[in-house]
């Protein structure tokens, strides 16, 4: 499986699919699913663009990942 899209020659990304019923390969710029022999199955939709964007943007309201930093505790061996 190349890593890179035949027709731009962007990286491409797995995800999985629930409905396909498998991984397809998704290149971010020419919007199109592959799957492993370097065939375009189809492309993506906006509803699907959509349901990516709101689940990045949940994930950004809801962690909350401390920025104090870990320290070592000291004398334990």
């Amino acid at each position: 499986m190349p890593l890179n899209c035949s027709k731009c020659q962007s990286r491409r990304y797995p995800q999985y699919s629930e409905s396909d019923k498998g991984t397809l390969w998704l290149c971010n710029t020419c919007q199109n699913y592959t799957d492993s022999e370097d065939v375009i199955i189809r492309e993506q939709t906006e509803q699907e663009r959509a349901d990516i964007r709101t689940k990045a943007e949940e994930f950004e309201r809801t962690s909350n990942f401390p920025s104090e930093k870990l320290s070592r505790r000291k004398g334990v061996n």
